[in-house]
């Protein structure tokens, strides 16, 4: 039974964050030039909240919560597992967002806007996750140290996801999927490396795409300079 619910919640997980994030509605058309600017809107705050939110309603420390049953399921069926590819894979949207430009593909902003956006995005992520985590002092299911809480490798993934969606995805469809299709990977990967729960990954994926957001909301154009 309880392996049933949590291959369904996987499986969820791979349909719903790539939908997810292709289906917010965030930009309007910039009159000044040919970019669509993001303009803040509570609709787009609803897809993050909710990750976030249901992420720290996942911490519970019981041991019959759902995120220690998601952990014995991986320890039953999954307990060799050992890979460093999320390592690396929770950077692949970041080398996209500049890659895709030179294969030809055109991006919403030029490379320095983009960069500057990337740039406080970063900074943005890293401060919520190392505040939260160092706050929560919640202990990794592998008992190394007491950050699990929430994943930075899944907020890294998702936060570049998410750039990588706004940069491509009006042109091309495709890109939203397959940026967040990867973003779900790492947070899956992390929880079968057995390096975090459930809720530190849920929680990841809506701060994730928060600070990105944020970056987007918050930045001063040049061209809208005097």
């Amino acid at each position: 039974m309880i392996a049933k619910k949590v291959k369904k919640i996987l499986l969820l997980l791979y349909i719903y964050l790539p939908l997810g994030g292709f289906a917010q509605k965030d930009s309007v058309y910039h009159p000044k030039n040919d970019n669509y600017r993001l303009k803040f809107s509570w609709q787009q705050t609803i897809i993050p909240s909710t990750f976030l939110i249901s992420g720290c309603l996942l911490t519970s420390a019981d041991a019959n919560s759902f995120k220690n049953q998601v952990k014995d399921y991986r320890n039953i069926h999954y307990p060799n597992f050992k890979t460093k590819v999320d390592n690396y894979l929770e950077f692949t949207p970041l080398v996209l967002s500049y890659g895709l430009e030179f294969c030809g593909m055109k991006p919403r902003h030029d490379i320095l806007q983009r960069t500057l956006i990337i740039a406080k995005s970063q900074i943005i992520s890293n401060s919520l996750s190392n505040i939260i985590k160092y706050s929560t002092k919640l202990l990794r299911p592998d008992r190394s140290s007491y950050n699990s809480f929430p994943s930075g490798h899944t907020i890294q993934a998702f936060s570049m996801a998410t750039v990588l969606s706004l940069e491509y995805g009006k042109k091309y469809k495709w890109v939203p999927f397959a940026s967040y299709a990867i973003a779900t990977s790492v947070g899956i990967m992390r929880m079968l490396n057995n390096r975090h729960y459930l809720c530190d990954v849920v929680a990841g994926v809506g701060i994730g795409i928060f600070s990105t957001k944020i970056s987007y909301w918050t930045h001063r154009y040049l061209w809208d300079k005097k």
